[in-house]
């Protein structure tokens, strides 16, 4: 038996006004996902415990079956895991963006013109120069684009800080709590800093921003949780950085960007390429989410239609020759154009099994609306084991 994740970060929508009231799922010309949803089980699930941020870190760690009431401890320590970053037990990792902020105070652009990673990295370099490279605990590393790392000590980690993306056209909301002082300090020197060597490289970054902070957290492995051996392949280090805390492989695909220029058929092809010597593989894509922080709706469409041109047409051509196989849908959390953030909403899932066909419908919000929500981390038991609730 052979087992696929499909992972279209952030599709999950709201009825958008510009996309005459209907939600970007049910716009996109899709007729390879809706043959599968035809003859699979569609419902909803809650990929998103309440109480907890609804962010692609807890997302994906309840599609990969780890209850993140139990396993979660904050988003940068999974990248910190993707990027080789070893977090000591009294070191604590944040999610280090480089952002647009006003003169007046308000937060333009969460990734600062989505600055490419050519330029950002002599901004970090600068940056831990200037105000890290291991002073008072302190070290800056290097990620992709606008997406880099702080390493600080444990005593850094008691505050509340908003995530940039959440703050789009308003005022920024600095970090509270106990090491708020601390975090602010740091925010409010790298302002020199990055305008200096942002100005050599042509981006519009004017600070740092602090946020998702944690301490490493510990894994079960996915293979002894669930019995197969499996591959990723994501362009977003968060993802990456659970299949490292996992045990899962994470496959290197040229091509693969958390962009709108994402190769869909290099991932896809990754993916049939892993199926022959392992059991499992997880395909993540970016775009839909991306799209959804931008507000950009006819974006948001193409990448759907992407997907079902690109990867599921494909793989469903191709599967039947491993021999039986199941297959399992569904975002992270929702990213509605509206809002341009995440939400804790209900995601629509979708559950093919080749040896039993579903009862069938409709793989859109509104078609699984009246639909039982499943806790999202059970979805893993169910498509492996057959037995939601067996982990």
């Amino acid at each position: 038996m052979k087992y696929v994740v499909l992972v279209p970060d952030g599709c999950a929508d709201e009825p958008f006004d510009g996309l005459d009231g209907r939600t970007p799922l049910e716009v996109a010309k899709m007729p390879n996902l809706s043959a599968l949803a035809a003859k699979s089980l569609v419902g909803r699930a809650a990929v998103i415990p309440d109480g907890l941020p609804p962010g692609s870190d807890v997302g994906n760690l309840s599609i990969l079956g780890y209850d993140p009431n139990e396993f979660h401890t904050g988003r940068a320590p999974i990248e910190a895991a993707a990027m080789g970053v070893h977090l000591d037990p009294d070191e604590v990792a944040y999610r280090c963006n480089l952002v647009t902020v006003g003169t007046d105070g308000t937060m333009v652009d969460f990734a600062a013109g989505h600055l490419l990673s050519e330029q950002s990295a002599p901004i970090i370099a600068a940056l831990n120069a200037a105000l890290g490279n291991g002073r008072e605990g302190v070290t800056f590393h290097a990620g992709v684009e606008y997406r880099h790392l702080l390493v600080v000590p444990r005593e850094w980690a008691d505050a509340e800080c908003t995530p940039p993306h959440d703050l789009t056209g308003r005022h920024a909301v600095l970090p509270h709590g106990p090491a708020s002082d601390r975090l602010i300090k740091l925010m409010d020197a790298s302002r020199a800093v990055v305008a200096e060597a942002a100005g050599e490289v042509g981006s519009t970054a004017t600070q740092i921003w602090l946020w998702g902070q944690g301490v490493r957290p510990v894994l079960p492995r996915f293979t002894d949780r669930f019995g197969v051996e499996g591959r990723l392949t994501s362009a977003v280090d968060l993802v990456r950085g659970l299949g490292v805390l996992s045990g899962i492989e994470v496959m290197d695909v040229a091509g693969a960007t958390a962009g709108f220029d994402n190769d869909y058929g290099a991932q896809r092809d990754a993916c049939v390429e892993s199926l022959a010597d392992r059991d499992f593989f997880l395909l993540h894509v970016e775009a839909t989410d991306e799209a959804g922080h931008q507000q950009n709706a006819a974006a948001k469409v193409e990448s759907l239609e992407a997907w079902d041109s690109e990867i599921i047409g494909p793989l469903l051509g191709t599967l039947g020759n491993f021999g039986a196989f199941r297959m399992l849908v569904l975002p992270d959390h929702a990213t509605p154009l509206r809002l341009g953030t995440h939400t804790s909403d209900p995601v629509p899932y979708l559950y093919f099994d080749s040896q039993r066909p579903g009862a069938g419908g409709l793989y859109t919000e509104a078609g699984v609306a009246d639909a039982p929500i499943v806790p999202g981390h059970q979805l893993m038991s169910l498509m492996i084991g057959g037995a939601p609730g067996s982990t």
